[in-house]
């Protein structure tokens, strides 16, 4: 349940930070809502999944995979440019999460 609970919390905290980039500085309602609330319950899944995964494996993924997934978001939605440098980091990012939880 820990890593259900883990994969809840990376989706919200993914989508919260998503959002920013439409709020214009918080000038925006309802995007900022979704800030809030992505944010919300991203902290509140990933306490829930601390009660059954370690804390440095639990927030390394946590971290490694949102950032991997924003960067995504931010290629597929926003039309960011995806250039070597930024999948090679990409890469090692999910490199770095596969090799944290071989340890598991």
């Amino acid at each position: 349940m820990g890593f259900l609970w883990l994969a809840i919390a990376i989706i919200a905290e993914v989508f919260g930070s998503s959002m920013l980039k439409l709020t214009e500085g918080f000038k925006r309602l309802f995007p900022s809502i979704g800030v809030i609330a992505g944010y919300a319950v991203a902290f509140y899944g990933l306490s829930l999944a601390l009660k059954e995964l370690p804390l440095g494996v639990a927030y390394a993924i946590w971290a490694g995979v949102g950032t991997a997934l924003t960067a995504l978001v931010g290629i597929v939605f926003y039309k960011e440019a995806l250039h070597l440098k930024k999948a090679i980091g990409i890469l090692l990012i999910i490199g770095g999460v596969a090799l944290l939880n071989s340890g598991v």
